[in-house]
């Protein structure tokens, strides 16, 4: 894809993984002499959930491919650019498919203990190591001897920390659940901005929606899914990020993190509609009000 479309896409990496290995990201949008808003979304933070690298290649053939035909697409890669990491996890996708199909974590070395890996998604300086994640090594929450102690955590960090004048999104690719979240992991409690991020969630879903009738649920992650804290998502939005989502693809359970082949172009077509839809909201401000909360839906407020 770098190769064959020069002129939208630039590849680079952004650091190493704990084994060695490139962390790849590319870059996608037309050339720009003036700076563009920018979306990043990433895949593969947690090593078992296959469905979300294969996600993350599909959204960038499909953007690049229907650049030329579909309004939507040329408007969106005219006006911003997107940060795609197909494998957040390079380790642990690569030890997923040679070695444990169901590993989750990074592939890090413990001093003190025979166990590996760090659960990327509890690696981040937010609320680090509180509800939701574990201090020992050889639990799948471990949270890491210390925040961004992961090379893959703080190679992304560094680099959203010095582009966050321009990421005005940032979407994370996990799976299973079907369901859309929004900030915050680590406490019960409403976001500023909540009525623009819930706007936004309520039309991506209804978009998903559109393509194959997937119902999938959205909401604050605390409420929507469970409490977790030192997550990716979190910090991007305690780091100025106004849009910050995880995605959970299919399924609610039946195949779980076995999500079969056949279904990897149903749930990659239906999930690119949810994408689409909330880097096109980027492009149409929206004015954040003093919202009057839903007591009955937010009841813990």
């Amino acid at each position: 894809m770098n190769r064959s479309h020069p002129h939208l896409v630039d590849m680079f990496s952004i650091g190493r993984s704990s084994e060695g290995r490139p962390l790849y990201v590319l870059q996608i949008g037309k050339r720009s002499q003036s700076p563009k808003k920018a979306v990043w979304i990433d895949c593969g933070v947690h090593a078992r959930e296959w469905i979300g690298p294969a996600f993350c290649q599909w959204f960038v053939r499909e953007a690049l491919h229907s650049y030329q035909y579909d309004s939507v697409m040329k408007r969106l890669m005219n006006q911003l650019n997107f940060y795609i990491m197909p494998v957040f996890n390079v380790d642990g996708y690569h030890f997923s498919w040679t070695t444990d199909r169901f590993w989750r974590k990074t592939r890090s070395k413990n001093a003190k203990y025979h166990c590996r890996g760090v659960d990327a998604n509890r690696n981040w300086r937010v609320k680090w190591c509180e509800e939701g994640a574990s201090s020992h090594p050889c639990d799948d929450t471990y949270c890491g001897p210390f925040p961004e102690s992961e090379p893959e955590v703080k190679a992304v960090a560094k680099f959203l920390r010095k582009h966050k004048k321009r990421v005005k999104a940032y979407i994370s690719i996990h799976a299973y659940a079907q369901m859309l979240l929004y900030p915050y992991s680590y406490k019960y409690a409403t976001i500023p901005n909540f009525n623009c991020v819930e706007s936004a969630a309520h039309n991506a879903v209804t978009a998903l929606y559109s393509a194959y009738g997937v119902r999938y649920r959205y909401g604050p992650a605390s409420t929507t899914l469970y409490v977790s804290s030192g997550s990716s998502m979190d910090w991007a939005y305690r780091n100025g990020i106004p849009y910050a989502f995880a995605f959970e693809l299919r399924d609610t359970g039946y195949f779980g993190f076995l999500l079969p082949e056949a279904l990897i172009n149903p749930t990659c077509t239906e999930t690119m509609r949810a994408v689409k839809t909330i880097a096109s909201g980027l492009l149409n401000k929206c004015e954040t009000r003093t919202h009057h909360l839903d007591r009955e839906r937010y009841p813990y407020l």
